[in-house]
């Protein structure tokens, strides 16, 4: 008889291991198994493929799953009680499809268990599901520090982990995800300074979610105004420098900003009128100062403008009262003295708390008085405040 070629032996040795792992995993299966669940993209289902669900992309797939499992401390909706044998494209919440690379392998694509109130935290292991292009675990119990092991997720196009308990500093290795899009990080104990890298264009992300964490942003033309993203949210979070000038450098991408409540100091570039394409601008609860730019009356797009609770004052722009798709202004809180009559079509419009004569719910007039005798503020050219002395 002749000798068995190498790809032969290998062959028989991968059958061998695969029959071993059923043999050991059989008391796991209580009923027939159905076709593997299809995947969240457009890709065909995994049956339509006829493809085995037996290699070594899925062996891996079981002992990340498998730890994770067992990193699991409550999961109050069993969402991962079915997380028991080799066939992991079976399990809740774990999604399976063509591997990108091979058509002919099946391999894990997603995984979502978002809502599940799921405590535990992310093993080291989960690194081994190096296909996977989704991960949703929002609104869970999650805690820790994401695993550098992820590092090899260079697949990975969108993380959603907000609202969990997930702290220590922002997880370097993801700025080096050549495939990541759509971060959402929000409502998490996150904390230290959002690296540059973020926003920059090497890592090219198209929504960024870091609210309502402990985050430190610097705000400057080399860090914010970089960035390729269309949605940009940084609410709630501490903010240094000032808006630069350079933020129109975002007009041909930023299609939402908001950085309420995040303590910057500053005054609103007229370069702000460059960005056609923002629909969403929220820039309350801050300590912005100067006058409203006439400049946002250029922003076409524009449905829905916040910059209540600063310190602006001078008119409101009659240009942005006349925006074809403003809904919503808000103004109130200011210091404003003037807001044209244009502005009652607005369908939402909020200017209460304002030094508008004959207006209603304005500031007392001993409030205004005293802001009118304050030092004046200008604007420099970096678009921070200049106090000159009286």
């Amino acid at each position: 008889m002749a000798p068995l070629s190498g790809p032969t032996i290998k062959t028989k040795k991968r059958a061998l291991r695969h029959a071993l792992l059923l043999c050991l995993l059989l008391p796991c299966i209580s009923q027939p198994l159905p076709a593997p669940s299809p995947s969240p993209t457009a890709a065909p289902p995994a049956a339509t493929l006829h493809l085995s669900p037996f290699n070594d992309r899925l062996d891996a797939a079981y002992i990340a799953l498998q730890a994770w499992k067992h990193a699991i401390l409550e999961d109050p909706k069993n969402l991962t009680a079915d997380w028991c044998g080799p066939f992991v494209c079976n399990y809740t919440g774990v999604f399976c499809t063509a591997a990108q690379d091979d058509p002919h392998i099946l391999t894990v694509a997603g995984i979502d268990l978002n809502h599940g109130r799921i405590a535990g935290f992310l093993p080291d292991h989960i690194g081994l599901l190096a296909d996977v292009a989704l991960i949703h675990l929002n609104s869970n119990r999650f805690h820790g520090t994401l695993p550098p092991s992820m590092q090899h997720m260079r697949l990975l196009y969108e993380l959603d982990i907000s609202n969990n308990l997930f702290s220590g500093g922002f997880p370097s290795f993801l700025t080096s995800l050549p495939s990541l899009k759509y971060l959402d990080l929000r409502f998490n104990k996150f904390d230290g300074q959002l690296p540059d890298a973020v926003f920059g264009r090497q890592l090219s992300l198209d929504a960024l979610f870091a609210n309502n964490n402990r985050f430190n942003v610097t705000l400057s033309s080399q860090s914010l105004t970089n960035s390729t993203a269309s949605v940009i949210v940084l609410a709630n979070t501490e903010l240094a420098g000032c808006l630069p000038p350079s933020i129109g450098d975002m007009a041909d991408t930023l299609v939402e900003l908001i950085l309420l409540n995040t303590s910057i100091s500053s005054c609103i570039p007229p370069e702000i009128g460059k960005l056609k394409k923002l629909r969403v601008l929220d820039l309350s609860r801050n300590e912005l100062a100067g006058e409203l730019p006439e400049s946002v009356g250029d922003m076409e797009s524009l449905e829905v403008l916040n910059v209540g609770y600063n310190q602006l004052s001078g008119v409101v722009p009659e240009s942005i009262c006349l925006l074809p798709k403003l809904k919503n202004l808000t103004v109130a809180g200011n210091y404003f003295c003037g807001e044209p009559v244009s502005c009652l079509h607005i369908p939402v419009r909020d200017d209460r708390m304002n030094c508008i004569p004959e207006w209603p719910h304005q500031r007392t007039h001993e409030e205004c008085i005293a802001f009118e005798h304050r030092p004046p503020v200008h604007c420099g050219a970096d678009g921070c405040i200049v106090h000159h002395p009286l």
